[in-house]
């Protein structure tokens, strides 16, 4: 027989479910960073459409909106499979016994992505805010109503 100290201790309910919450907190995330990316990537187009309304000008395609949207996708899709995989090495340690310490690293890996994504729409925005466009000006602010 087996003495109790030499069998590993096992999981409780509450942990497999804490491991559930934290997987669904990690889907949520991507899944809005998908999202977000989704509308960035598509704001390039509602910009142009209003740049062709408004000038009846050929578009200009400048495509960083695009670029940017994308990487956040891909973002969120790597954000939900690492979630994926993070949560079957949970639960299979929590199956063995095997208590670890889990660190945040993906957590702050993630973060930091997406702090690199924002820095450069941010640097694009202020680019192309600064260049100077047809028809504005001495930078006064446009409106795009048309009055009749």
């Amino acid at each position: 027989m087996s003495s109790p100290e030499a069998m590993p201790p096992k999981a409780s309910l509450s942990d497999y479910l804490a491991a559930e919450r934290t997987l669904l907190a990690w889907i949520r995330t991507g899944l809005a960073l998908m999202g977000f990316g989704f509308v960035v990537a598509r704001f390039g187009l509602f910009l142009e459409e209003l740049r062709v309304a408004q000038t009846a000008m050929t578009p200009q395609h400048s495509g960083l909106s695009l670029w940017f949207g994308t990487a956040l996708i891909v973002v969120g899709v790597g954000v939900n499979a690492m979630a994926g995989w993070r949560f079957r090495r949970v639960v299979r340690e929590l199956d063995h016994g095997e208590i670890t310490r889990h660190t945040a690293t993906h957590a702050v890996t993630v973060a930091l992505l997406v702090a690199l994504v924002g820095l450069a729409m941010a640097i694009y925005l202020i680019s192309v805010g600064s260049a100077g466009k047809p028809g504005t000006g001495s930078g006064r602010e446009v409106s795009y109503v048309r009055r009749k």
